[in-house]
């Protein structure tokens, strides 16, 4: 029998339900919990019988749906993905054989890719996730797919069915990992399996549909090299970046929303020497490390009944029991900056942590109302002191406008003079107009200061040319 008899033999069945749902629904000695099955039974299957229009779908969509059927058939035998995978062009290929209506109206290879993307994939937005070039895709209800490319984001001509295949795709991102999305919990981060940043809003949060956010990380982790050969720095700031990794220096990236903070901070980590145990710390674990001492620790949001969350602050508090030589963490956002600054104070050197903020000088103000986020009643200048004393660099980055990512200040924090941080820019971006193209034009250049650290450095066994501090011809990006 083929294929597609196979599928329309199963409607007289249907309608055997719906005439079986009509007899309960007269039978008021009818046991309830069987009417509401018929009755969802048969709604799913046919639906509503009258008064309603038939739905119109076009050949495309009718080919897949029957396919899709076909393979949930297959399902029940084989009950694994990968086998079924290499029979679904055979299958549609006999479905267009069968039924003429489809020749020539619908593109066959484009029907099995996008089923093959739903079973192996993330849906439509499959194809996206595998473009290498395709840094982050973001998904505005159905209708509307964006991904930036090259750092400039193109609406994209991809769509999903529905709210509902919207969902599908989310929830089977967030569930491997132990997170729930729904009207109760309409927000969510998660992360894919290659450690891409994920976040998903829902109705009634999200006004144009369910909204998903994909941040992709490369398959191979950026190294220290890419980032020069981008203009993102220039190679004698990656020189003195690692030299201060390795003497084991605190340092703080800052920056703006996608300007590549989490990059640069992976990168500095491989910095680190490879015989020291590392602590990370992150909502969504997405630091690629390349070390063999690594523990990965991730917060965890509240159950359904708003209970069992572990915050930030709660891991930092944690890792200081587990003998870190480093500790790293993901984004300080909260209360957590307080232990964070207490444990950089406290013989936790070597540190490393990102922040949002427009400056260095903004990041420094950040982390005081941070602290008083805690709840802790402490004097501003005490607040200030702790700062000061913990944190030794501050690397700005920053997202211009013709996309490119760049860090724009190396900044040192000299100490507290009164009840000012005192900081001192080593190495900055100057920008000298914009070309034709839109491309900003500017240079990389150190001020010509040497930092307060420099000495210790040099007694690290750590020796970097005083002429990395002075400006040269050849500092141009």
């Amino acid at each position: 029998m083929s294929l597609l008899k196979k599928i329309q033999e199963k409607k007289p069945e249907l309608e055997n339900d719906a005439s079986e749902a009509e007899e309960l629904i007269q039978d008021e000695a009818a046991p309830k919990k069987d009417l509401i099955s018929v009755f969802r039974e048969t709604r799913k299957s046919d639906g509503p019988k009258k008064k309603s229009a038939p739905i119109k779908v076009n050949k495309h969509q009718e080919l897949k749906n029957i396919l899709h059927k076909q393979i949930l058939q297959e399902m029940k035998e084989d009950e694994d993905v990968e086998a079924i995978i290499p029979k679904i062009d055979a299958m549609a290929i006999e479905i267009i054989k069968e039924d003429e209506s489809f020749r020539g109206k619908v593109d066959r290879k484009r029907v099995v890719e996008e089923l093959i993307n739903d079973l192996t994939g993330f849906g439509p937005i499959n194809p996206l996730l595998l473009d290498e070039e395709v840094t982050e895709v973001m998904v505005n209800g159905p209708s509307q797919v964006y991904c930036e490319r090259k750092g400039k984001i193109v609406l994209t001509d991809i769509t999903f069915r529905d709210h509902e295949h919207v969902m599908s795709v989310i929830e089977k991102i967030v569930a491997p990992i132990g997170r729930r999305i729904d009207e109760s919990s309409p927000m969510v981060d998660a992360r894919l399996p290659d450690g891409s940043r994920v976040n998903a809003i829902i109705p009634p949060l999200a006004l144009n549909g369910p909204t998903l956010t994909i941040r992709k990380f490369s398959k191979d982790p950026f190294m220290i090299d890419d980032l020069i050969d981008f203009g993102t720095l220039t190679y004698e700031m990656a020189l003195f970046l690692e030299a201060c990794v390795k003497a084991r220096l605190n340092v703080f990236v800052s920056g703006g929303t996608g300007s590549g903070k989490t990059t640069t901070l992976n990168v500095l980590s491989n910095f680190i020497p490879n015989d020291e145990r590392i602590v990370t710390i992150e909502d969504a674990a997405e630091l690629q490390l390349g070390q063999e001492h690594v523990v990965s620790l991730e917060s965890r949001p509240p159950n359904i009944e708003g209970k069992g969350a572990i915050t930030i602050r709660d891991l930092v508090r944690n890792s200081l029991r587990m003998r870190p030589d480093r500790i790293i963490i993901g984004e300080v956002r909260g209360s957590e900056a307080l232990d964070m600054l207490q444990a950089m104070n406290t013989g936790h050197d070597g540190s490393l942590a990102t922040g949002h903020s427009n400056s260095p000088r903004d990041m420094i103000s950040r982390l005081e109302t941070m602290v008083l986020l805690a709840g802790v009643e402490l004097p501003v200048k005490a607040i200030r002191e702790q700062i000061a004393g913990a944190i030794d660099l501050i690397i700005q980055q920053s997202r211009l406008k013709d996309g490119t990512r760049k860090i724009v200040k190396v900044t040192e924090v000299q100490g507290l003079e009164g009840d000012v941080i005192v900081l001192q820019d080593i190495f900055t971006f100057q920008q000298d107009g914009v070309d034709q193209n839109g491309k900003i034009l500017g240079r990389l250049i150190p001020t010509g200061v040497r930092p307060k650290f420099y000495e210790q450095l040099e007694t690290s066994g750590i020796h970097i040319p005083v002429s990395v501090f002075v400006e040269e011809e050849s500092w141009t990006v």
